[in-house]
Formats: structure tokens, C-alpha cells, sequence
């Protein structure tokens, strides 16, 4: 991941978008984390990941309370 300074990507706002097409970058001010810059692709990839992983968890949660006795008679 790049790390730029928050004067930096201010001023070199274009280079900064470039770079975050291909990676995140990090900026910081006053030596501290603030941001993460990335592209569109990779903020969806990561969002549509978490939606994905909380859709599997509804869904076991739905199997759970629907067919819970025949998942306990099966194990026994």
C-alpha cells in the first residue's frame, strides 16, 4: 500500500487517483492514518464480500430455525 502525506495528495490529487487504480493508498496527516484511497473495483470487491458473507449467515440462521430437529436427529 503507497503512503502519502494529506498535503501531498492534495496537491498531486491525480497521480494519487492513478495510483489507487492499482493499489490503496494510505494517507496521513500530522504522522496519523486518516484515509484510504482505492479504486471503485476494489471498494466493491470488499463491500460485495461483507454482503456475500452476512447473506450466508441469514441463510444458515433461516436452515437453523426451519429444519433445526431434523439437523439434531441426523447427528444423533
Amino acid at each position: 500500500m503507497k503512503t502519502m502525506q494529506a498535503t501531498d495528495a492534495k496537491n498531486r490529487f491525480g497521480e494519487m487517483l492513478d495510483d489507487a487504480a492499482t493499489e490503496p493508498v494510505l494517507i496521513q496527516k500530522n504522522g496519523r492514518d486518516v484515509a484510504v484511497v482505492m479504486s471503485r473495483a476494489e471498494y466493491d470487491k470488499h463491500f460485495n464480500t461483507a454482503s456475500k458473507k452476512e447473506l450466508v449467515r441469514q441463510y444458515h440462521e433461516e436452515s437453523i430455525k426451519r429444519f433445526g430437529k431434523l439437523y439434531k436427529a441426523l447427528a444423533e
